[in-house]
């Protein structure tokens, strides 16, 4: 399947039927699978074979999402979670525990800088917060003896802000931790973190690899490149007594991370995917490729509507030639970026909740990136848990209109924004 451009293993990566077997991915909707023999379910809850014995560890509609988007990110393995934000929870817990620290992007998801900066806190882990487009001396002065990795976004949600993925996985390897970098924006279709030395990748696949806004889930893919034998990372190098002694590094080589992250933390933790949500992630997967493509195509044309509107204070899209992240765009999203925009109106937050409440083809939504134009004040809502500062940290100001564009005709599209800024 590797052969074959990406587009085309949206569509078929994951799923090869049988004869006479469904030609589309089933929905395997059991919680259990039957065997004929005690022996065998024994060796399945050892992990020394292979096979379905209980959902929340594996499941065969599950199975083909995971292993369609491992080939989409070019992993060795991927694990579906319940959410983007179990993707993050478990893509750092995994490796930290209470005692250890991370360095972290300050521009990424308000959810997930609140999952770090106060839940995994309370667990006993240390994070850092540094700026994505930070030098690297700054990134390297962050690290600490027990620093365990490093997590960023390749694209910022809603700041847009383009990861200088190279130097973050350059300094993180230079102190013998992974890259955790969270693709959800640009997808696998725009941007390759592991070409550029990401160890790991995580997706909230509510958001574009759905594209229709009917499941929330999430994604983690190893890319088994990264060498845990440092000594760092003795929940990989040394024996699990919770499977009688295992090393995951010794049993299972290059997807030693995937692995106990499943056989770990899924099995404790139990935030599992639904065989129907992966199943309905499956279609929109297999029309990835085309949407992003629109979705790239209908923002740039907005972005550069918005850029020559009198009543626009500034826009801010990594795809148009004046933004200061442009040239890191195309090193490393070559293709194009995504379809959200970020800009300002003229009058601050008044005249921001005026522009949106006069939309009429886009929606106000608590949701990005599917197939549907919408609109948010993410300082009023999915950041409103930040203070000023930390706002500020993460370039999000009080005027800051975050636009998906969806797939609509983008005349269309051009239309509604211009009888809405027509109304100020």
């Amino acid at each position: 399947m590797s052969q074959y451009h990406i587009d085309t293993r949206c569509i078929h990566a994951g799923y090869e039927p049988e004869n006479g077997a469904p030609r589309v991915l089933p929905i395997v909707q059991s919680t259990t699978f039957q065997y004929d023999s005690a022996q065998t379910l024994g060796e399945l809850f050892d992990l020394k074979a292979d096979g379905f014995f209980y959902t929340r560890l594996g499941n065969p509609t599950i199975d083909a999402v995971e292993k369609k988007i491992a080939a989409l990110e070019g992993g060795v393995g991927a694990m579906l979670t319940s959410s983007g934000q179990a993707a993050s929870l478990i893509s750092v817990f995994n490796i930290c525990h209470a005692g250890d620290h991370v360095v972290s992007s300050s521009a990424i998801y308000g959810g997930t800088f609140n999952l770090f900066y106060k839940t995994m806190k309370e667990m006993g882990i240390e994070f850092t917060f540094l700026p994505p487009d930070c030098s690297e001396e700054e990134l390297n002065a962050a690290f600490k003896p027990n620093t365990r990795c490093v997590f960023a976004e390749t694209l910022s949600n809603p700041s847009l802000i383009v990861t200088d993925l190279k130097m973050f996985a350059k300094t993180a390897h230079a102190h013998g931790v992974p890259l955790i970098v969270d693709n959800t924006f640009p997808t696998p279709i725009n941007c390759h973190p592991f070409a550029f030395g990401a160890d790991i990748i995580t997706h909230s696949t509510t958001k574009y690899m759905d594209g229709h806004a009917v499941q929330v889930g999430g994604a983690i893919v190893d890319s088994g490149n990264f060498d845990w034998n440092n000594g760092k990372f003795p929940c990989l190098t040394e024996p699990d007594e919770s499977y009688h002694g295992i090393i995951y590094t010794q049993q299972f080589g290059k997807a030693a991370y995937i692995t106990k992250a499943r056989a770990h933390l899924m099995r404790d933790l139990g935030a599992q995917a639904s065989p129907t949500n992966a199943f309905l992630l499956n279609l929109g997967l297999e029309t990835l490729g085309v949407r992003m493509e629109r979705h790239c195509k209908n923002a740039l044309a907005v972005a550069e509507y918005l850029e020559q509107s009198e009543k626009i204070a500034w826009v801010n899209y990594p795809g148009l030639k004046s933004n200061k992240y442009y040239d890191l765009a195309k090193k490393y999203m070559p293709n194009g970026t995504c379809g959200v925009i970020s800009f300002g109106v003229k009058g601050g937050r008044e005249a921001a909740a005026k522009f949106m409440e006069g939309l009429k083809l886009a929606s106000i939504v608590i949701h990005v990136a599917d197939l549907r134009t919408c609109v948010l004040h993410p300082a009023s809502t999915t950041h409103r848990q930040l203070s000023d500062e930390q706002l500020k940290e993460a370039g999000i100001g009080p005027d800051m209109i975050r636009m998906s564009v969806g797939i609509e005709n983008v005349e269309d599209i051009l239309a509604d924004i211009d009888q809405s800024l027509a109304k100020l």
